[in-house]
């Protein structure tokens, strides 16, 4: 079996993919401690040099490249795919069929034992574009041959997931809402912790093929339900007026106007509202030990969470373009704008870092670590 430098024993290899995006991070996060040997497959594994532990190395890599994929697909046991690429404008549909028919190509050439995938819930024949292409990747993956595991979820809730952000900064910034009639639209929001316990578990799941687990928190609730839940939870009051009009296109254009989350990614996810997201089958429920908490209970954890470093993940990690684009007033990350620059400085650490804690005021508890290379300035506000 072929191992990396940091393989080691008799433990599972385990490459994730979209490690520098908000579940894989936190799915990393969950799976260190434990001991895995982990492999992280990015096309900019630059990105996640510093927060990787001893057990695990990071990988160029694309899903859409067969010949980057075989190195790091040797030798694994477990593949979690958590990519897609929304990001990509009107052809992302397309290039996610073709991530993941080369990636379960390559995984079965490779012998991969398993692949565990997050995809979305939904069903009948009108499925809107996103949630149709998540389903169809699922069915490709399957299709390679490689036992998989696709959990279908609905709304995902936790400190900076772009639905959490939707819900906040509206209800944040509009006193009064209009909500049009998709907003009835019922779905089942899952917070983040559950999405991450389900696909831990879907490590020792014992299976011989394919198999399709839908997810969802204790609640079935609309998007107006949401909306009035954040605002419970937050304590202010707010005056909703329900329209017939403004389709979830309509509104999705003006979402951009109005959220700061990344406007295609947020589109795309408006546009799927008119499809129910429900759990129809609770067979997740009967084969593992995950107990979904509720939506408020979901909605408190993500407040709490918020501030805790700009959340463990952010959504926008899974799109680099955001860092190297020079964009005046940096980057919006939910109420805060989040600006980051890099200069080199051809001193020791020594030198550099007093400097560095006198930023702000006096430091409290910091201290310098790495080469001292780089000096890395952050402001919020």
């Amino acid at each position: 079996m072929a191992k990396d430098s940091r393989d080691g024993g008799d433990q599972p290899v385990v490459l994730i993919t979209g490690a520098s995006g908000y579940i894989g991070g936190r799915l990393l996060a969950k799976l260190e401690p434990a001991g895995y040997c982990i492999r992280c497959l990015s096309r900019h594994p630059e990105y996640l040099q510093s927060r990787l532990g001893a057990m695990t190395v990071a990988l160029r890599g694309d899903v859409l490249d067969a010949e980057s994929l075989r190195p790091a697909l040797a030798g694994v046991q477990v593949a979690y795919y958590l990519v897609h690429s929304m990001a990509s404008g009107a052809r992302f549909s397309d290039l996610d069929l073709d991530a993941a028919r080369t990636f379960g190509s390559v995984a079965r050439e490779q012998g991969v034992g398993r692949i565990i995938y997050l995809g979305g819930l939904g069903s009948g024949n009108d499925l809107s574009p996103h949630l149709e292409s998540r389903q169809q990747v699922g069915r490709a993956l399957r299709a390679s041959g490689v036992p998989t595991l696709e959990f279908r979820a609905s709304i995902i809730l936790g400190s900076a997931s772009v639905s959490f952000e939707i819900v906040r900064t509206l209800v944040e910034r509009l006193p009064v809402m209009v909500t049009p009639r998709w907003t009835r639209t019922l779905a089942q929001p899952i917070a983040v912790e559950d999405v991450i316990s389900y696909l831990v578990a879907g490590l020792d799941k014992d299976i011989s093929q394919s198999e399709v687990f839908e997810i969802g928190g204790a609640d079935r609730v609309s998007y107006l339900g949401l909306l009035r839940a954040y605002a419970r939870v937050r304590g202010i009051r707010r005056i909703i007026l329900p329209v017939p009009l403004l389709t979830p296109r309509l509104s999705s254009l003006w979402l951009g106007l109005v959220t700061p989350v990344y406007a295609r990614v947020g589109r795309s996810l408006i546009e799927g509202v008119r499809n129910e997201t429900l759990v129809r089958d609770d067979r997740a429920l009967r084969e593992f030990d995950v107990r979904p908490m509720s939506a408020v209970t979901a909605l408190e954890r993500a407040l709490k969470n918020e501030d805790q470093e700009l959340a463990q993940t952010r959504w926008s990690d899974a799109y680099p373009a955001l860092r190297g684009d020079a964009q005046w007033g940096g980057v919006r990350f939910g109420q805060r704008v989040v600006d980051s620059r890099t200069a080199p400085v051809a001193l020791p650490a020594r030198h550099v870092f007093p400097l560095v804690e006198a930023i702000g005021g006096p430091p409290a508890g910091i201290t310098a670590t790495g080469c001292g290379a780089f000096a890395a300035f952050w402001t919020c506000w």
